[in-house]
């Protein structure tokens, strides 16, 4: 795809459909001349290489990677109109297709009727469904895993809900039993389970669930923002993820998702969808001067954010109608990921200088150095995150930390001294196809860099 052929195109065929309502001069407020403008936008190119190659595989560190070049084409044609999908009155194409995504992602994960729309991020989209739950079990709390984002702390505070942590198993999930005894002992309303940790990339039992949801009467919300998509290769196949959980995420009450994680879209797409919809209700509001060019639902009226960029709805229908929500579409994009994961973990059970944190469930893997005490694999992993990223360009590797506990270790089966309450591993997002051909190049590089700084 040249993606510069096809922006052009789309800035004619903007400028075309434009000029049919008249030409008109611009502003002379607004004009800037070439030399002004080129010397800003040279400037602003110099500072963007203050960053790090988040589209090279060597990048291996946090979440984040460049969208795919029809979502770069679908946002900027659609930035050239700037549509608001607030009301219909700002953007009926865009609100369109924004109904369209949605019912795809709603059908992804096996939900019927349902109510939903895009928000700006995963955040905004926990705050919708939580906000919900409070409106249909006032004066109930949230409990949610211990190693949940923590988003669900931060929103539950916003919103006056007591938030309860639960504790996780060795393998990073929500323990049923810890939930279980939380059930009988306080006046839970909702749990959140996660679909995939941002951490570690473990999974909930949301399977499990079910059974004491049915028990004890409370909610069910997935925070799938992070994993959701996965549920595209959930086959439980070799290179396919567990499918139970996912399977599960139907039955429960509200789901969301980041389409600006593994949806291949920029930053501003996150989603929030709810089976009942029914719970418009908590939404509904009234403007003077919007709503009045159609009688259908518009999309403020079912959000908690008032403007919003169709432009994020254009560049992800244009990413689905060329990748479908299929195994065989998007899901062929996640299927090398997650193989990369394996193999990573694979090469460092054979390593004599690293050895996996876990066995990793999608893919995010953590690792940590072969080391006697806790101290020293906290300053290896710290050394090896900071001589990586400071070496020369075709030598360089970028990597994350995770802060874990004596605890976790031991629980994980990891023979080291506990002469300090906890410490930094070293931790890898897998996220890029590309990393497939990379897994074994980066695993040997991160090795002999552990071997430089012990």
């Amino acid at each position: 795809m040249d993606l510069k052929h096809w922006l052009a195109h789309g800035i004619d065929e903007i400028g075309k459909w434009e000029a049919e309502y008249g030409g008109f001069a611009a502003h002379p407020a607004l004009e800037v001349g070439d030399g002004e403008f080129g010397a800003a936008f040279g400037e602003l190119l110099d500072r963007l290489r203050d960053n790090y190659p988040f589209a090279h595989p060597r990048y291996a560190g946090q979440m984040l990677k460049p969208p795919h070049p029809a979502a770069v084409a679908g946002q900027l044609a659609a930035m050239l109109i700037n549509p608001n999908n607030h009301a219909l009155d700002g953007g009926p194409a865009t609100a369109a297709m924004e109904r369209e995504v949605i019912a795809r992602l709603a059908a992804m994960f096996g939900f019927g009727t349902h109510l939903g729309h895009l928000t700006t991020s995963g955040t905004i989209a926990n705050l919708e469904a939580l906000f919900v739950a409070r409106e249909l079990r006032p004066g109930t709390a949230i409990a949610y895993s211990a190693d949940a984002h923590y988003t669900h702390a931060r929103m539950a505070h916003l919103l006056g809900v007591p938030a309860r942590p639960v504790a996780t198993d060795a393998a990073g999930r929500m323990d049923l039993d810890a939930l279980e005894s939380l059930l009988r002992q306080e006046n839970i309303g909702t749990v959140v389970l996660t679909a995939g940790t941002t951490g570690l990339g473990a999974i909930d039992p949301v399977h499990e669930a079910l059974e004491l949801r049915d028990r004890y009467g409370v909610r069910l919300h997935v925070d799938a923002a992070y994993g959701g998509f996965f549920t595209l290769i959930a086959d439980d196949g070799p290179d396919g993820v567990t499918a139970a959980p996912y399977t599960a995420i139907a039955a429960c009450d509200s789901v969301v998702v980041d389409p600006h994680k593994h949806g291949l879209q920029p930053y501003g797409c996150g989603a929030v969808l709810h089976a009942d919809p029914s719970v418009g209700r908590f939404y509904r509001h009234d403007s003077p001067y919007t709503y009045f060019t159609s009688d259908e639902l518009h999309l403020g009226e079912i959000s908690l954010e008032c403007s919003r960029a169709g432009a994020a709805a254009a560049a992800l229908w244009l990413t689905m109608r060329l990748l479908p929500l299929t195994a065989d579409g998007l899901g062929a994009v996640l299927r090398p990921g997650r193989r990369a994961a394996l193999r990573w973990h694979e090469l460092l059970t054979e390593s004599g200088l690293l050895v996996p944190y876990q066995r990793p469930e999608l893919d995010i893997l953590g690792y940590l150095p072969r080391a006697e005490r806790l101290s020293d694999v906290d300053r290896i992993s710290a050394e090896v995150l900071e001589k990586g990223m400071s070496a020369e360009p075709g030598d360089s590797v970028f990597l994350a930390t995770y802060g874990v506990s004596a605890e976790a270790l031991a629980a994980r089966g990891h023979p080291v001294r506990a002469d300090r309450p906890g410490g930094r591993i070293l931790r890898s997002v897998l996220m890029k196809p590309e990393h497939e051909q990379w897994s074994e190049w980066l695993c040997g590089r991160i090795g002999e860099l552990v071997r430089d700084v012990r």
